[in-house]
């Protein structure tokens, strides 16, 4: 599933490639994606070029002069670059058409991905949005902002890392990684998380998700990049996937839990 470091990734590929680019068609092969009516996304798009992408949590922000267009990847989102004549594959379902005879494709195996069409001055409107955390890298993700999110939470540290009202962007690969630099255990409840704890997960999330981010983010199993980028942080997680092998720290084994229905992983002698 791509996280904060992979949508981050595929923002800046696509603005070396795409800005500029007059839309001349969009064809829409499986409507769900869109969160309303594909006539709005046409009649707006076409004719327009996008000015810039940005990104709020894990969604980017496809901007032209009047509007965004939100685009969330899910599980297994991805976009493609092609030639405007290649023949669409079987999991595209969203083909924007360049003038310069180049195409931009959404493809999704899962189809859980979503698109949302939004005027600029209601940006903060949308749910999806509005409702965002702080994000890792984010200088206002402070203890004391984290403390008070936390104080009252009696559910464990993995679930509420996953929470994206709370730190906006991590996902289950990330969240095990602060946990573990943090040597906070991921079954420890919100509650019971002291202030300096809070402070070393504010440190942990920034050093990690500049480092993936750094890296192209991960490539395993369940997310693979596209657009000829494959992320090289999965050379430096410490936990994540490692159940069965040596911590690198302490050489105790890594243990496998699941918390809130997602698999974990985490030392438990440096995370006790």
């Amino acid at each position: 599933m791509p996280e904060i470091a992979e949508v981050e990734t595929v923002r800046n590929t696509l603005k070396l490639r795409i800005l500029k680019k007059r839309i001349k068609n969009i064809q829409v092969f499986y409507k769900p994606i869109l969160m309303e009516e594909e006539s709005v996304l046409k009649n707006n798009l076409i004719g327009k070029y996008f000015i810039d992408i940005k990104r709020i949590g894990k969604w980017l922000l496809f901007e032209t002069d009047t509007h965004y267009l939100l685009s969330h990847l899910r599980m297994e989102g991805k976009y493609f670059l092609k030639k405007a004549t290649e023949p669409i594959e079987k999991h595209e379902h969203i083909v924007f058409f360049f003038e310069d005879e180049t195409s931009l494709r959404y493809h999704d195996t899962r189809k859980f991905g979503r698109m949302k069409l939004v005027e600029k001055e209601h940006l903060y409107e949308f749910e999806g949005i509005k409702k965002q955390g702080i994000e890792p890298i984010d200088k206002n993700l402070k203890k004391e902002y984290l403390f008070e999110k936390l104080k009252k939470k009696n559910i464990p540290m993995k679930t509420l890392l996953l929470d994206q009202t709370i730190i906006s962007g991590l996902g289950n690969i990330y969240a095990d990684e602060v946990l573990f630099l943090a040597k906070i255990n991921p079954l420890k409840k919100g509650n019971e998380i002291t202030i300096k704890e809070c402070e070393q997960i504010c440190i942990s999330s920034k050093t990690v998700i500049e480092q993936a981010i750094e890296m192209g983010g991960t490539t395993i199993k369940s997310y693979t990049s596209s657009l000829g980028v494959t992320g090289r942080f999965q050379q430096c997680l410490k936990v994540h996937q490692k159940e069965g092998l040596p911590c690198e720290v302490c050489k105790t084994i890594i243990n496998k839990v699941r918390v809130g229905g997602r698999s974990t992983y985490y030392c438990p002698k440096c995370q006790s």
